[in-house]
């Protein structure tokens, strides 16, 4: 088993048993995770997500995570692993995705977003973006949605998951097609030319800022089947 430390989602393959840091990443012991989640305790499940279960951990420094596991075949990205558990840990951020905020506006403990709040999330997450997009070499997110948008305890907007697409299909020893499908946060161009790129994180940037908008699904709002593209419909 690895897990790591991550605020990026970059994904660390060297050795060691106890907690190290390696190349911007931390690594955890299998223990160590186990005592901050109480044995990942059904009370820790705070969610799933495309990698797998998420759970909230307190580790002994004080630090609260979100715990990322998935099980799987032995892969070279992931070392030491045990009984097939492939891990990732990431900052927590209390009030989760903005799409929570967005939609579930029944529940209790979402925040009401007022148009200044969504320009500052739609603000954040463009500047998210554009660092990856900056790095060399360049990080292309690949699966960029309202799901990924993440917002701390002061709404500062954090983009996640950025490049866990990408190492899904590389673990997924069934070969999964990840083509668009009913995506609709996917540029429609990826299936002409097959290749995802800062352009294709743009698109799905701009169906994000119109559920951001309206707040609702784009997905009830259009239909992927429909003979018009979304960009003629918004239109």
């Amino acid at each position: 088993m690895t897990v790591e430390w991550s605020r990026r989602g970059r994904i660390s393959s060297s050795g060691g048993g106890h907690a190290s840091e390696h190349q911007g990443a931390r690594q955890f012991t299998l223990e160590e995770l186990s005592q901050a989640t109480k044995s990942f305790d059904e009370c820790n499940l705070v969610g799933s997500g495309s990698f797998g279960l998420v759970y909230k951990g307190l580790l002994l420094d004080g630090t609260i995570v979100a715990i990322k596991m998935r099980r799987g075949a032995p892969q070279p990205e992931f070392v030491e692993e045990e009984g097939g558990l492939q891990m990732l840990v990431f900052e927590y951020l209390p009030n989760g995705s903005i799409g929570r905020h967005l939609y579930d506006t029944g529940r209790d403990l979402v925040i009401r977003l007022e148009f200044k709040k969504r320009l500052s999330v739609a603000i954040g997450t463009a500047k998210g973006l554009t660092h990856l997009h900056s790095l060399v070499p360049q990080v292309v997110h690949k699966d960029f949605k309202s799901s990924n948008v993440l917002v701390d305890e002061n709404f500062i907007a954090k983009v996640a998951d950025a490049g866990i697409a990408k190492l899904l299909q590389r673990l997924d020893d069934a070969g999964r097609s990840w083509s668009s499908g009913g995506n609709v946060f996917q540029d429609p161009e990826v299936e002409e030319f097959g290749a995802l790129s800062e352009a294709s994180d743009v698109y799905s940037f701009g169906v994000f800022l119109l559920e951001l908008i309206t707040g609702q699904k784009v997905a009830h709002l259009f239909s992927p089947e429909s003979e018009e593209s979304l960009a003629q419909w918004v239109m």
